[in-house]
This record gives C-alpha cells, sequence and structure tokens, in this order.
C-alpha cells in the first residue's frame, strides 16, 4: 500500500527533484520506452471488423531487474537500504509523540525503541516490499522511509508504498524528492506501471499522488481489513509514456530559478505536473 499519513499538500517552501535517475539514481534522459505502439498507428494484434478485440502487441519489452541499489542520490535526500542498525534509531525518536504517522498503515505505532527495531530487521530482510529509509543531506538525519512493493517484472509493474515520514521532514524537499527518485529508477530500469494505492480515506495521501502525476485510476471497495477496520482502497499509477513528461516538470520545479531567495517556489508542483 502506498499510504503516506505524513504526506501534506504543498506548500510555498516545499521543494523536489523529480528527474529521472537511472538505475544509480543519476538523472534520466527523454527518450520513449519501448511498449506500445502509439494509439494514432496500427497496431499489431488491434481489432477488425468481425474479429474479437484484444490489446496491442507490447514490442521490445524485457523484463526489469529488481529493485537493488543500495543507496540512491539526491540532491537533497539520500535513499539506503534498509538497516535498523543504522536507522531504527533516528527514526524511532522523530516519530516519539506523533503516534498519527501510522493511522493508515497496517502497523505502528510501536512501544519503545526495541520494539521498532524489531520490526525494522524484519523488513530490512525482506525483498519484497525493499524498503529504502530517508536520510536528509542538510540535518545528516533519517527522517522517513519508503519501499517498492508489489514488485513484478514479468509485467513491468512495480509499487511505491510503506511512505512514512516523520513531522521533521515533511514538506521539505528531501521528502519530496525521495519518492521522484523511487518513480524515477523504476522506469529507468525498465518497467512500464508504477503504482501508489491508499486508503480512500486518506485525502493528504491522494493529494500527494496528484501532485506526483500520478493519475487516479478508482476505488476498489472493500479491498482490505486492517487494524480491524475496512479499507477502500485508492488506486493510482503512472505509465512510462507518461514518465517523460512528468519528469520534465519535476525538474521545472526543482530549478534554482523556481524559488526565490527566502525559499518559497514560483510555481507548485502539482501546477506543473498537471501542464
Amino acid at each position: 500500500m502506498s499510504d503516506d499519513p505524513a504526506a501534506r499538500p504543498p506548500s510555498p517552501s516545499t521543494a523536489g527533484d523529480g528527474g529521472a535517475p537511472d538505475r544509480r539514481g543519476g538523472s534520466g534522459s527523454d527518450a520513449k520506452p519501448p511498449g506500445i505502439a502509439p494509439p494514432d498507428s496500427p497496431e499489431p494484434g488491434a481489432a477488425r471488423p468481425g474479429s474479437r478485440p484484444t490489446g496491442p502487441e507490447v514490442v521490445g519489452f524485457t523484463p526489469p531487474p529488481l529493485p537493488g541499489p543500495a543507496r540512491i542520490e539526491g540532491g537533497h535526500v539520500l535513499l539506503e537500504r534498509l538497516d535498523h542498525r543504522c536507522h531504527a534509531g533516528d527514526l524511532f525518536a522523530a516519530n516519539q509523540g506523533q503516534d498519527w504517522v501510522w493511522d493508515s498503515l497496517g502497523y505502528g505505532p510501536f512501544a519503545d525503541l526495541a520494539a521498532y527495531r524489531d520490526w525494522q530487521a524484519e523488513m530490512a530482510a525482506k525483498r519484497d516490499p525493499y524498503f529504502y529509509a530517508l536520510r536528509d543531506r542538510v540535518s545528516g538525519r533519517v527522517g522517513g522511509l519508503a519501499a517498492f512493493l508489489r514488485i513484478d517484472p514479468a509485467n513491468g509493474v512495480i509499487e511505491i508504498g510503506h511512505i512514512e515520514i516523520a513531522p521533521a521532514m515533511q514538506r521539505t524537499p528531501a521528502a519530496t524528492e525521495a519518492i521522484s527518485r523511487m518513480i524515477g529508477w523504476a522506469f529507468d530500469a525498465g518497467y512500464r506501471r508504477v503504482e501508489w494505492k491508499c486508503d480512500a480515506l486518506n485525502a493528504p495521501s491522494r493529494r500527494a499522488a496528484l501532485r506526483y502525476g500520478f493519475t487516479f485510476e478508482g476505488i476498489f471497495r472493500q479491498h482490505m481489513i486492517y487494524k480491524g477496520r475496512n479499507r477502500d482502497t485508492a488506486w493510482f499509477a503512472i505509465i512510462d509514456r507518461d514518465w517523460p513528461r512528468l519528469a520534465g516538470a519535476h525538474r521545472a520545479w526543482l530549478a534554482p530559478g523556481n524559488f526565490d531567495a527566502e525559499g518559497r517556489q514560483r510555481q507548485s508542483l502539482s501546477a506543473l505536473t498537471a501542464g
């Protein structure tokens, strides 16, 4: 699930980097990905009069690798493969007294550091979800977590979720850039579709998805039970043909000229991705 209970709509001081990073976390290109032929071109498998309709043939697709870089670097944030020995202390302290950050997640809050460290150790041992700790370059502290999950290389689909941002990192350039870097890594690696899912009642997470440029695809009613409560799930996605435009919008938002001397943005990321 892609719930981000700590997500907030962009503020004037928020910045981020949506440049499409390569597999090492660097900047990507606007090259068109392999995939489905453009809608206005003849498509193998397209319906013909009297035939049964089928989807267009997927051309040039190779299943992408599993997530694996131990480190993805951004200008404001470092994404580090989760290690409970390095990350639990900072993040437990950052979340103390803020139990609401766990409301839309299937776990937490944690009674003490030992319990939280044990949970991080369990998550760090998994390949799916594949967790990153988010380290702010300015403060040097870990202020959040995010993960790749529901990883499906055969179909080129991956989700970004388990997003938990401590209050100190919310609405910062580091928080925004972290998710942008993960989206960019996925498309540079060859995934065709990046998903975001959240509790349909989690309005901040839904706003965050739209802000990044995800397209709303509908509600799965009575999709899950978590913490004894029903969850209807809102589904969002970006597909590979959309990412070059969105990546350009993210880069434009990050550009120094988009911010005044006080660090206030001149254009919001929402406005740029909507364009």
